[in-house]
């Protein structure tokens, strides 16, 4: 997306501020495109035959963002963090459902080298989500940065500019949050076993 485009989701999401209905509508088809990216980055390591698609699953986002009402967006970035967040609650509900549908056959997720919180292994969504909310017991500022840049695919200045902080800190809180999980999410895989 152009910064020029982006500027204008940003204004129109703004807009959206008032209650209005009509910027919201004007900016959806400006950001679907986006959003079914980020779906993408969610749903390309699943298991052959997931029910899921990224379509389906911005449209969950969008039924889920309609059902919270009228939601103040400060911008593109912001608008699309709320998203990547929504998405990972919609694959971590849809894991638990099919998890207890079918002991042991909870959704996998193979996290990506670009931004692997650990390196050439399968990760439960579950046991992902678990450690998430310890950390986020513990630093919620680290567990933003991971719901930004893993879940939202945001880079280190979008996460920056998100959260209000430098890209510095935002590099230095997502290496700790990785070391962080990697050991935790070790951990809770021993314990499954």
């Amino acid at each position: 997306m152009s910064q020029r485009q982006s500027k204008s989701v940003s204004a129109l999401l703004a807009a959206c501020r008032t209650g209005a209905d009509e910027p919201w509508q004007a900016a959806l088809p400006l950001i679907y495109n986006e959003l079914r990216r980020v779906a993408h980055r969610y749903l390309r390591n699943e298991r052959s035959g997931h029910t899921l698609q990224s379509t389906a699953l911005v449209h969950e986002v969008y039924l889920r963002l309609q059902k919270q009402g009228t939601v103040k967006f400060e911008n593109r970035t912001h608008f699309v963090a709320t998203c990547a967040q929504l998405m990972r609650q919609i694959l971590v509900d849809y894991a638990r459902r099919r998890r207890a549908a079918k002991r042991d056959g909870g959704q996998r997720l193979t996290l990506d080298d670009s931004v692997a919180l650990v390196q050439s292994r399968n990760v439960d969504f579950e046991v992902l989500d678990n450690a998430l909310e310890e950390l986020k017991r513990l630093d919620p500022q680290q567990s933003r940065i991971v719901e930004l840049r893993f879940f939202g695919g945001l880079s280190i200045e979008e996460t920056a500019q998100a959260l209000d902080i430098s890209p510095a800190t935002v590099k230095r809180d997502w290496a700790t949050a990785r070391v962080w999980l990697h050991r935790e999410m070790s951990k809770m895989a021993s314990y499954d076993s």
